[in-house]
């Protein structure tokens, strides 16, 4: 990698396995008659690993990590909201506020991953939710960068550029038929409210939804996992997700992975709104797609262009309901 651009792409298309994947693991096996039959779908696709992919050894360990990851989620996971549920054992910790937080297994899942990654590529970079923490969020170098959100996700999306993407083996099919005729009026929109608590925010992001009603949709969403959010876009479960309306938005874990994922099944990405420079091209326009800025507040995407302007412009009040 000899440049920032390749090196996004890199951490990109390998963190679109461990960020999208790693509670996988509770659904890849079952014991029948006291033997665990594991899932193929839970392998690399076979379209990726016949081709002339540069960056399959990275996607085979991100794999692997994410479903060993998962074997740390699934005592949790199957005793949630059950009386065998831990609260007290989950070590939850704050970061930025009281909704900020982080669990013992978030924690423990990013160590984990974090250790193996240098084991096997001791020169790359690594930049980590948990790690970072409050703190300043690492700028990506000339090195092959991972991106860390190592809790998110309940399915395999697996995803590099230009190589198509795939959930649970199986390719996701491009923004063609219903996708690319899909207009506000039938689409499901997802939002994040996040951790907002100054009354202008709270009112930019409720008015933005009322907008939205005004205008008429199918239905509004909210998952609470940006990465899952982008991957419920790819895959069709949703046209349109946005961030970025007050201090909600997202950070470089919550978009990469899925950013792949989206944009390598036809979706259209770009920012929501200006927030920096960063945000512009060189034609002053907004990034979108590849060379979108994974350290802006503000994000957009839906299956299809049109879309995306027309809700963009609901969103931001510029267009009357």
């Amino acid at each position: 990698m000899s440049n920032k651009s390749s090196a996004s792409i890199l951490l990109a298309t390998v963190t679109a396995v461990a960020a999208a994947a790693t509670t996988a693991y509770a659904f890849s096996s079952k014991q029948q008659n006291g033997i665990t039959h594991t899932s193929h779908h839970f392998n690399v696709p076979p379209e990726i690993l016949k081709s002339d992919c540069q960056c399959k050894q990275e996607l085979i360990l991100a794999l692997r990590l994410a479903l060993e990851a998962g074997k740390n989620m699934t005592e949790h996971y199957h005793s949630k909201g059950t009386a065998d549920e831990n609260i007290e054992g989950l070590g939850i910790s704050t970061k930025s506020c009281q909704l900020d937080f982080a669990t013992a297994i978030d924690v423990m899942n990013e160590n984990f991953i974090s250790g193996e990654i240098k084991k096997a590529f001791p020169d790359h970079e690594i930049i980590g939710e948990e790690d970072t923490g409050t703190g300043a969020i690492p700028k990506l170098t000339t090195k092959p960068t991972w991106i860390l959100d190592p809790i998110d996700g309940t399915e395999l999306y697996i995803a590099v550029r230009n190589y198509g993407a795939f959930r649970n083996g199986i390719r996701l099919l491009g923004c063609t038929g219903e996708k690319e005729n899909k207009t506000l009026s039938d689409a499901v929109v997802c939002f994040e409210f996040g951790y907002s608590s100054t009354q202008e925010g709270i009112d930019r992001m409720v008015n933005a939804v009322k907008r939205l009603l005004q205008h008429g949709l199918r239905t509004t969403r909210t998952l609470g996992s940006g990465v899952l959010d982008l991957c419920y876009v790819g895959c069709g479960r949703m046209d349109l997700v946005y961030t970025g309306m007050a201090e909600e938005g997202w950070k470089p874990w919550d978009y990469c992975a899925g950013l792949v994922v989206a944009i390598e099944a036809g979706c259209v990405i770009s920012h929501l709104e200006k927030r920096s420079a960063d945000d512009l091209n060189d034609g002053k326009s907004l990034k979108e797609g590849y060379d979108f800025n994974l350290y802006s507040k503000s994000m957009i995407c839906g299956v299809n262009g049109d879309l995306v302007e027309k809700t963009r412009a609901v969103v931001l009040g510029s267009q009357k309901a």
